[in-house]
């Protein structure tokens, strides 16, 4: 899939900025921007996985 984004001067400049410093391409520090944001778990996994520990922690305790 291609995406195409438009980003105004001031964004452009910083994305061109941090991309030298890192010596990559900008394209490839977008790409890897989203990446990042996509491969976080979401706000309910991490509430639900939470309220799992929490309510186990006694067990997981004694089993330790």
């Amino acid at each position: 899939m291609s995406i195409s984004i438009n980003f105004d001067d001031e964004q452009s400049a910083r994305l061109e900025d941090r991309a030298k410093e890192l010596g990559v391409d900008p394209r490839e520090l977008a790409k890897a921007a989203v990446n990042d944001l996509l491969s976080q778990p979401d706000d309910q996994f991490d509430q639900a996985a939470t309220l799992v520990l929490k309510k186990n922690q006694e067990l997981y305790r004694r089993l330790s």
